[in-house]
């Protein structure tokens, strides 16, 4: 146990983020006042489901068994991303995903803060961080409109850039069997929607359209209501009778949250306070929980001494962040051109999408997704010369 000098700690935010990190740093300095505080009521919730990759949460197995038994208990999970496209069903294999409800995984890590005597503070909302009062560390955990961040913005370096493209979050009353990206042109122009059961009975459900089409449909003038009635037409072949279930699903673009430094003084960045990642490559909540595992692995190798770990915890974190933002980035950027993207042929599309992050090279694709890579290739190979076609310029795996 470290000897070192955190006994009062104060934590903005009760999402995963932060609750994990209470429950952590309790663990760690179990003398020490460990408070949480969190805008929104305890029954208030936005999203719907968490995903994360085939292996869940076993990275963080070697810190917390127990926790990860828990949540792994509520996981569902697939073996392939489906791609939707030009009346096409492409199923893409080896890329698996586990999900779980958002409202569980907060129930179990609320009550596992509860376990270390921790109860969170519910419905306070924190202008100015001097209201947070005497504390030898603070966790902004309170997520992309960080509050702590926006106060300390100059010292931490931040830049907040919107990306182009609109969408809406959505749940829907049915679960799908694989990870599935539709796209479409429809009597309303382009959508695509990402969706994946959380449940054995309900499935996240985001609708993203360009930044063109939201203005030409006037999307941002339309009632709550009257949008989700509009998705829930525009996918109903994939929806097949469910219904979209809206949770403040408003329509909105995605802010890609850098920060230069990631402490001030005692305040340290977390999760989504600290940095973006889009939606498309579904790792938020893990980069939030990896954030935690290792500030708190910071804290215990400098024996407690918060000056020493929080550049530590920079360090050592921030390469293994900027690899993954690289590659969000350029997800984001392939989404941010969907529509264009649409235009080539399907297998060539669902090509494109599975090669977009950069992060697989061919031959580990092809050792991945050995049944799709090998009907990808013999399409490929039926198909007439022709190199100034769309189709012939991708001739090889990129």
């Amino acid at each position: 146990m470290p000897t070192g000098g955190a006994r009062n700690i104060k934590i903005l935010g009760a999402g995963p983020a932060g609750l994990y990190a209470a429950y952590r740093l309790k663990r760690l300095f179990p003398e020490a006042n460990v408070s949480v505080i969190e805008q929104n009521m305890p029954d208030v919730t936005f999203g719907f489901g968490v995903v994360f990759s085939a292996q869940g949460l076993q990275f963080l197995a070697d810190d917390d068994a127990e926790l990860v038994r828990s949540i792994s208990a509520g996981l569902e999970s697939w073996e392939d991303i489906e791609i939707r496209v030009g009346g096409e069903r492409i199923r893409i294999d080896g890329i698996g995903f586990t999900a779980i409800s958002r409202v569980t995984l907060l129930r179990i890590l609320n009550e596992k803060v509860r376990e270390v005597g921790i109860i969170p503070t519910f419905g306070k909302s924190i202008a100015d961080p001097s209201e947070l009062g005497e504390a030898d560390l603070i966790v902004a955990a309170d997520g992309a409109n960080s509050v702590l961040r926006s106060r300390y913005e100059a010292e931490f370096g931040t830049r907040v850039d919107m990306l182009t493209n609109w969408f809406a979050w959505f749940g829907a009353s049915r679960p799908f069997d694989a990870l599935t990206q539709t796209f479409k042109f429809t009597d309303h122009g382009p959508f695509n929607a990402h969706h994946y059961r959380f449940s054995p009975t309900h499935s996240t459900f985001l609708v993203e359209t360009t930044a063109d089409n939201f203005e030409r449909c006037a999307l941002a003038s339309l009632p709550l209501e009257e949008s989700r009635v509009l998705c829930e037409r525009l996918f109903a072949d994939d929806l097949d009778g469910a219904q979209l279930i809206s949770n403040r699903s408003i329509w909105r673009q995605f802010p890609k949250i850098t920060n230069v430094r990631w402490f001030h003084k005692n305040i340290v960045l977390v999760g989504d306070a600290l940095r973006t990642a889009h939606y498309s490559i579904g790792s938020g909540t893990r980069l939030a929980l990896e954030d935690v595992q290792a500030l708190v692995g910071a804290i215990a190798s400098t024996d407690g001494d918060i000056a020493a770990a929080l550049p530590l915890y920079e360090e050592r974190r921030r390469p293994v962040v900027q690899k993954l933002l690289d590659a969000a980035s350029r997800s984001a950027d392939w989404y941010e051109h969907f529509a264009e993207n649409m235009n080539r042929p399907a297998w060539d599309f669902a090509m494109d999408y599975i090669s977009r992050s950069g992060r697989v090279d061919p031959t580990r694709l092809a050792s991945i997704c050995p049944a799709f890579i090998r009907e990808y290739e013999r399409r490929k190979a039926r198909r007439q010369p022709d190199a100034g076609t769309e189709t012939g310029a991708h001739s090889s795996i990129p």
